[in-house]
């Protein structure tokens, strides 16, 4: 499948609107984080990943960790939407005895990794991707990491590793919206300048808008950026992107939307579902 920017945004939106009522429903948090990533996962889940719902656990598949797994109700979202399970199944988010935990977990069709503790799902991927390598397999290891979590010693690890395997097959996406747990990431702990970090580390680096369909597309269609080296995409963010009372605030990290602020979100993503 490889759908275009125009319609990658009708996903988005989609996605975006089932986030908003699976939180909603549940009572849950983090969907601030989750709206900053919506357009990301369109695009890898609409046009970029190799991967066959109705086969998820195809050998050569393109394989996606979500380190960033508190943001658990866009994935799932994604993945139903995407074919992988019915999306009826997206209203026992949250729920007991739900298999749609608060943190993505794996046993859900689609879910590569169980993630959500920070700092691990970029190692595995470059161990996946390492595999790939030797094994001589075809298939790409993506991992949408959160800017928070590079505060993670275990990230920088991999930021040597994977060049010096030259894991070409590798693609990490951060997702800077620069707000985390307990403030702006600049007042936390400043990640500038990140860009030319991340190229003296020898990744190959391109920076977008990451809710400009077109600029995703444009990124992801070019994979990997250099022969012989691991891409990645710095994609500028913004904390609970699509609803206007939620964007760049750190509060919607933890709320949940009351009923009118359902409505209001609803009406302002634009999706009827």
């Amino acid at each position: 499948m490889s759908e275009t920017p125009d319609e990658i945004r009708k996903r988005a939106r989609l996605i975006r609107a089932q986030a908003v009522k699976m939180v909603y429903r549940s009572r849950a948090s983090h969907l601030g984080s989750c709206l900053s990533i919506a357009d990301v996962l369109a695009c890898l889940y609409w046009r970029v990943l190799r991967i066959d719902p109705a086969n998820p656990d195809w050998h050569e598949r393109d394989r996606l960790i979500l380190s960033k797994g508190h943001a658990a109700a866009i994935l799932y979202a994604t993945l139903a939407e995407r074919g992988f399970f019915p999306t009826e199944e997206l209203a026992s988010y949250c729920q007991n005895g739900s298999r749609l935990t608060g943190h993505v977990t794996s046993g859900v069709p689609g879910v590569e990794f169980s993630s959500g503790s920070l700092g691990h799902g970029l190692p595995v991927g470059c161990g996946m991707a390492l595999a790939a390598k030797r094994e001589g397999l075809p298939f790409r290891t993506f991992v949408l990491l959160s800017d928070g979590e590079l505060d993670e010693g275990s990230n920088w690890e991999s930021f040597l590793f994977a060049p010096q395997h030259r894991l070409d097959n590798l693609t990490a996406i951060i997702d800077y919206n620069q707000i985390q747990s307990f403030g702006r990431t600049k007042e936390i702990l400043d990640l500038e300048p990140l860009a030319d970090k991340l190229r003296a580390f020898r990744w190959a680096v391109r920076e977008v808008d990451g809710h400009d369909c077109q600029q995703l597309a444009d990124a992801f269609d070019a994979l990997p950026f250099e022969t012989g080296k691991p891409s990645i995409t710095i994609a500028h963010t913004i904390k609970g992107k699509g609803v206007s009372f939620m964007e760049d605030l750190l509060s919607w990290h933890y709320s949940s939307p009351t009923d009118q602020e359902l409505q209001l979100a609803l009406v302002e993503i634009g999706a009827n579902v």
